[in-house]
C-alpha cells in the first residue's frame, strides 16, 4: 500500500466509521478495488484508533463527566449502599456502568471468533448479504420505532441489548453504528440518543481491538502483502482529522433527517458488490493480509 492508497483508505475509514454503512466493509471492498487487495482485519482495527481518537476529542467533556461521576459513585460519594455505588442516583455514573456492561458481548465474542473475523467473515458474499439485510433492518427500525426514549431512560437490559447489537459488527457489512442505532430505534430511543450512545459504547471496544491488533502486529513477523507501518500510520492520522468533521455532520443530520438515504446506499452497494463478484472484478476472499 503506497502513500496515496493509504490516504484514500484513511478517508474511507473516516467517512464510513460513524455512518451506519460499515467501515470494515468499505475498507474490504475498496482496498481490493484500488489495487491494495484486502488490507486485513488488523489494518481495519488499527486505523479505527484514529476515528475513535476523534470521538474522544469530540465527547471529551461527556467522557470526563462520566468517568468522574462513575468513580465518585464507586467511592461512595452518592451513597454507600450497593445501588448508589452502581449509579442509581446519578445518570453519568450509571452511564459508566452501562458502557462497561454493553462492552462485554463484543469483547467475549471478538476473542472467541477472532480466527473467523480475520478470515471467513471477510468473504464478500457475506459482506454483501449483511449490507442488505441490516440495511433493511435499519430502515424498518427507523420507520416503526417510537423515537421517544432519551439516554436518561437507559437500563441495564437495554445496555446489554445495545452491546449484542454492537457485537454483530464483527462481521463486515453489519456496521457498528448501524447495529447499535438499529437496536436503539427498535427499543424506542430517539435517533440522536441512539447515535450518541453508539459513539460512547464504541470507545472501549474499538480502542481495545485496535491496540490489541497493534500489539500483535508489532510482535509478529511482517505478513507478505499486508500494509506497512507507514501506510497504516498515514491512514490512521487521516481517519482522525476527517473523522472529527464527520461526527459533527452526522449528529446534525440524524437530528433532522431519517436514515432512508443510508438504507438505500447499503442496498445499492450490496448489489454492486455481487455484480463485481460475478464479473470477477472482486474476489470473495481476496488476499487476506
Amino acid at each position: 500500500m503506497n502513500f496515496f492508497e493509504a490516504v484514500v483508505m484513511g478517508l474511507i475509514q473516516a467517512l464510513t466509521e460513524f455512518l451506519p454503512v460499515s467501515s470494515s466493509a468499505h475498507l474490504r471492498i475498496f482496498g481490493e478495488l484500488i489495487g491494495s487487495n484486502d488490507p486485513g482485519a488488523a489494518f481495519t482495527a488499527i486505523t479505527q484508533i484514529g476515528t475513535e481518537a476523534a470521538v474522544l476529542l469530540y465527547f471529551r467533556r461527556d467522557i470526563k463527566r462520566i468517568c468522574i461521576q462513575w468513580w465518585l459513585s464507586i467511592r461512595g460519594d452518592h451513597g454507600t449502599d450497593w445501588r448508589s455505588r452502581m449509579g442509581a442516583h446519578d445518570h453519568d455514573a450509571a452511564m459508566g456502568w452501562y458502557i462497561g456492561l454493553g462492552s462485554i458481548p463484543i469483547v467475549v465474542l471478538g476473542l472467541l471468533l477472532e480466527d473467523w473475523i480475520d478470515t471467513s467473515f471477510r468473504n464478500l458474499y457475506i459482506t454483501a448479504l449483511m449490507l442488505a439485510v441490516f440495511g433493511i433492518f435499519l430502515g424498518l427500525a427507523d420507520k416503526y420505532g417510537q423515537h421517544e426514549r432519551t439516554l436518561n431512560e437507559l437500563t441495564p437490559k437495554h445496555a446489554v441489548l445495545f452491546g449484542f447489537a454492537q457485537a454483530m459488527a464483527l462481521i463486515p457489512g453489519v456496521s457498528r453504528s448501524g447495529g447499535t442505532i438499529t437496536a436503539g430505534l427498535l427499543m424506542g430511543y430517539t435517533r440522536e440518543a441512539a447515535a450518541r450512545y453508539s459513539f460512547l459504547l464504541a470507545i472501549p471496544a474499538v480502542l481495545g481491538s485496535g491496540f490489541y491488533k497493534l500489539a500483535k502486529a508489532a510482535a509478529a513477523d511482517p505478513v507478505p502483502g499486508a500494509p506497512g507501518a507507514f501506510a497504516t500510520l498515514v491512514a490512521t492520522l487521516v481517519s482522525f482529522f476527517v473523522g472529527y468533521l464527520v461526527i459533527i455532520a452526522f449528529l446534525r443530520i440524524v437530528s433532522t433527517f431519517s436514515y432512508k438515504p443510508f438504507v438505500l446506499y447499503r442496498l445499492v452497494l450490496a448489489a454492486a458488490v455481487v455484480v463485481f463478484l460475478l464479473a470477477g472484478i472482486l474476489q470473495p476472499m481476496g488476499v487476506v493480509a
